[in-house]
Parts: C-alpha cells; sequence; structure tokens
C-alpha cells in the first residue's frame, strides 16, 4: 500500500472516529431528554454501529495482520 493510500485511509479514519464521538454526544444528550423520540435515538445509535464498524475495518487496514 503507497503512502498516499495510507494517508487517505487515515484521514478516512479520523473523520469516522469523528463522527463517531459526535453521534455517541448527541445520543447522550438525548437520553438525558425526559421525551426523547425512541425511534430516532434507536436509528442514531444503529449509525453509530455502522460507523464503529467501518471503523474496525480501516483499522485492520492500515494496521496489518501480525499473525499473517
Amino acid at each position: 500500500m503507497s503512502v498516499t493510500e495510507l494517508d487517505s485511509l487515515r484521514e478516512e479514519l479520523k473523520n469516522l472516529r469523528c463522527q463517531h464521538r459526535d453521534l455517541d454526544y448527541d445520543i447522550s444528550k438525548m437520553e438525558a431528554q425526559i421525551y426523547a423520540d425512541s425511534l430516532e435515538l434507536k436509528r442514531m445509535k444503529k449509525r453509530k454501529l455502522l460507523l464503529k464498524e467501518a471503523i474496525v475495518r480501516l483499522e485492520s487496514q492500515i494496521i496489518p495482520d501480525l499473525n499473517a
């Protein structure tokens, strides 16, 4: 993998982590509300999970498997 590809993956990883952190904050804020929209909360949690999965995939591309 070239240096520019790695830089691109690292930048994307940085963006995904930022989105994940922001979404985590928004979810916490919404859960603290008395009348939180449960459907919206479920959607946000699903999005957060998808972001986490994308982060793990990118990390595995950037960091090679040591057992391979």
